[in-house]
């Protein structure tokens, strides 16, 4: 295999590694509730109790889809103890503690795992404590549906939440402790527990979330991979992984919401960013409180006229005109506050600034506004959790040099050395102190672009020519 077959290599299992990460960003819940009790009381348990479970399932994760942890913990919390065999309580549990640590290090947008600096090394380092308590729900999780499966091999529940806990540990891997390789491996492992829920309950629609995503994910494999795979029963499919979560989107019982987010992120690498969109409007009108949807909807926006630019401008001035209006909406507070030389209110305090100027930053830049891209990022950088200022200050840097404002990039690439070294912030700070950042490349017009079948690997961003 040639230098340029082994990044194209490298790239795809990047992107699977990825994809994987995203179905398991909330897949946790479970589909019907299954009592933990043993004997003829069984029935007369779930009878009693599914209404209790079910409400405090849905009370939680309407909580953790507006990113109120503390209050999906609660519920998560009371659901463990009325259920003490059950194993949706610690799984729920080690979830919320996921998302919130990916929330609080600004990595909870979808947007964000489509490049490859997410993958390249990095100094940030995590909290050993975090990481304890997370291994021990999702040990407890594990342990729980062992416990019952050892009861009744055939209880399809249990054997769901198993897999589960393998998929929420393949992305607490990939996204927290950065071991890639361990999350493919968990990943595999969810979804063979999920092929077997299905034989056993073909309904069992919320189970189908890793299915759909690994027939996406292996019909990305580069060849040799694929054959292997092939050769082991393996066949996978992009277009049969997408209308299987889509079906999920549409006749899951708790993972409907679930699947849009993940056909939210699959759609924008299809380039089928108005779909995308449309999901991501859903979402945010579902969960008004979740500015994350806000921002996946101006992402979505930004790339669809950088693709109707050339062909139809109009078009794709109104789309930027609507991106840009979602961004000034969430930022107005702050802005409001400043302006009137007033402390910002505690749900303003709360609200991540420095992420909302940092998406800003990029539409800009996609949109071709360099200087206002590169204030947007210096905003960020100003205030934000130290792995998204380096990456800030980079951005900001090559901002300036695609402004013409040479000296000034240089003043921040030197400055991102300063720091510790955040992706491949240092490798791209003295690639830019070497040579100026080069104009973004152009991105395909519709007609130009691949199908559903073979779309590039390359993404929205910039290049050096």
């Amino acid at each position: 295999m040639n230098n340029r077959q082994t990044k194209v290599t490298r790239r795809r299992l990047r992107l699977a590694t990825a994809i994987l990460m995203l179905a398991s960003l909330f897949l946790s819940d479970g589909h019907h509730v299954v009592a933990a009790a043993q004997g003829t009381k069984a029935a007369t348990v779930v009878e009693n109790d599914r209404a209790r479970f079910d409400a405090l399932r849905a009370e939680g994760f309407e909580s953790l889809y507006n990113l109120d942890y503390e209050e999906a913990r609660r519920r998560f919390r009371d659901l463990t103890r009325s259920f003490p065999d059950h194993p949706a309580g610690p799984q729920f549990l080690a979830a919320s503690l996921w998302v919130q640590t990916l929330n609080e290090s600004r990595r909870l947008q979808a947007s964000l795992y489509n490049t490859d600096s997410f993958y390249a090394k990095t100094e940030e380092k995590t909290d050993p404590k975090l990481i304890a308590e997370f291994r021990e729900l999702t040990g407890q999780a594990k342990r729980l549906a062992e416990a019952r499966l050892k009861r009744d091999a055939k209880d399809a529940e249990a054997l769901y939440f198993l897999g589960a806990v393998e998929g929420l540990r393949a992305a607490f891997a990939a996204a927290v402790e950065r071991s890639f390789i361990s999350a493919l491996r968990d990943g595999q492992n969810s979804v063979e527990h999920h092929r077997e829920v299905l034989k056993l309950d073909p309904t069992f629609h919320d189970a189908e979330i890793s299915i759909g995503t690994y027939d996406y994910v292996v019909a990305t494999l580069p060849l040799p991979v694929k054959i292997l795979a092939t050769v082991g029963g393996v066949r996978g499919s992009r277009k049969r992984g997408l209308e299987t979560l889509a079906r999920v989107a549409r006749e899951g019982k708790w993972a409907k919401d679930d699947a849009k987010v993940l056909l939210m992120g699959l759609l924008k690498r299809e380039e089928r960013y108005t779909d995308a969109l449309q999901l991501a409007r859903d979402l945010a009108a579902k969960y008004p409180r979740n500015y994350l949807f806000k921002l996946e909807a101006a992402d979505a926006l930004v790339a669809q006229a950088a693709v109707e630019r050339q062909t139809a401008p109009t078009v794709a001035a109104n789309a930027e005109r609507e991106a840009f209006a979602i961004f000034d909406a969430l930022l107005q507070p702050e802005r409001t506050t400043k302006a009137r030389g007033v402390a910002n209110s505690p749900a303003t305090s709360l609200r991540p600034l420095d992420l909302i100027h940092f998406t800003y930053g990029e539409a800009l830049l996609t949109a071709g506004q360099t200087e206002r891209a590169a204030r947007e990022f210096l905003l960020a950088a100003a205030g934000a959790e130290p792995g998204l200022a380096t990456m800030a200050r980079l951005r900001a840097a090559q901002a300036l040099d695609l402004a013409g404002q040479r000296r000034e990039a240089i003043v921040h690439y030197t400055g991102v050395l300063t720091r510790p070294n955040v992706y491949d912030s240092h490798q791209e700070a003295k690639r830019g102190l070497r040579e100026p950042y080069r104009k973004p490349a152009t991105v395909a017009a519709p007609n130009q672009r691949n199908n559903a079948n073979n779309v590039s690997d390359a993404g929205r961003g910039e290049t050096r020519q």
